[in-house]
């Protein structure tokens, strides 16, 4: 068999920035990797025929410099986590074979990571329908370029877009979707057209805010429920005691939700029709209706009897 080496396009420096440098110590180690997966092309010699080939990169596997050094794991060298074998080209079968860490397998037991609760997490992800062959953590956070977002955030609007992208990677995009399942391919928007005003409400809230059992311990919620769990009832968010409280704004620390609303926290961000209440206010409004109603009621008594006289 021919002897083949890799003479990937060298990356333009000016992908590679003096930040990197700063959260990484290994930036050209990790170039041996991004010379083919951070770029759209490579090439490839046979050195007996001399003969040289140019592939495009598989768009799964090109990675974006600018994501990973600002992600979570900006400081590691790409082999921390991959094979030695990677190194070598064209790639062994092994190689491509190998099994990917989990988040557990860095993260858990650790109380450097306690706040965390990943052991707690990984517990959720074994009872929720995600529990699949082939399905991982990185289905949804991909390593590479992962950034927590709902802890720290100070744009809720742009928070939920983060999160439901993540699950429109798949429910929206069935070339991901059939990658995991022999299921015929679902239309979100068909299979949710029971609620009223959709857009409003994607834009709004998260998928799992519906779609997750409520777990207060935790951050995010991981059990993802069947579709037959599905939270439908309008009430559930639309009252008082808005299920929103309990998930999508619960990372808002309790000082924030105190000044008179029940749900004061939402009024600042969005306005949910039932969950925006002040109970000294409607008791307020109720002796003010019950106030005006007995002076109409005094004041046509008086008619009647001024009438009668």
């Amino acid at each position: 068999m021919a002897a083949a080496t890799l003479t990937a396009q060298p990356a333009d420096t000016l992908k590679i920035k003096p930040s990197f440098y700063e959260v990484n110590d290994y930036v050209d180690e990790n170039e041996g990797c991004l010379k083919c997966h951070g770029e759209v092309k490579y090439t490839f010699e046979d050195m007996e025929s001399e003969r040289s080939l140019t592939h495009a990169m598989c768009p799964n596997l090109i990675l974006d410099r600018d994501s990973y050094y600002s992600g979570v794991h900006r400081s590691f060298m790409c082999t921390d986590c991959h094979s030695g074998e990677f190194e070598e080209f064209p790639h062994s079968l092994d190689a491509r074979m190998e099994e990917n860490f989990g988040c557990l397998d860095c993260h858990g037991y650790d109380e450097t990571f306690a706040d965390y609760h990943f052991e707690e997490i990984e517990v959720e992800f074994t009872e929720s329908i995600h529990n699949m062959d082939g399905f991982s953590c990185w289905k949804c956070h991909n390593p590479h370029s992962y950034k927590p977002n709902m802890r720290d955030t100070e744009d809720i609007k742009e928070a939920i877009r983060f999160s439901n992208s993540m699950c429109l990677e798949c429910h929206g995009n069935f070339n991901n979707f059939m990658l995991l399942t022999d299921r015929a391919e679902i239309s979100v928007v068909d299979s949710h057209d029971w609620l009223p005003n959709q857009i409003a409400h994607i834009r709004s809230v998260r998928c799992i805010e519906c779609h997750t059992e409520l777990n207060d311990s935790i951050l995010i919620a991981h059990k993802i429920l069947p579709k037959t769990e599905a939270v439908k009832r309008c009430t559930e968010c639309h009252s008082g005691d808005s299920r929103l409280m309990h998930s999508l704004y619960k990372f808002q620390s309790k000082e924030n939700r105190r000044g008179g609303f029940v749900n004061g926290v939402i009024i600042n961000d969005t306005y949910v029709i039932g969950a925006n209440q002040n109970i000294f206010l409607d008791r307020f409004s109720v002796v003010i209706f019950a106030l005006t109603f007995l002076v109409i009621v005094f004041h046509t008594v008086l008619r009647i009897i001024k009438l009668r006289n």
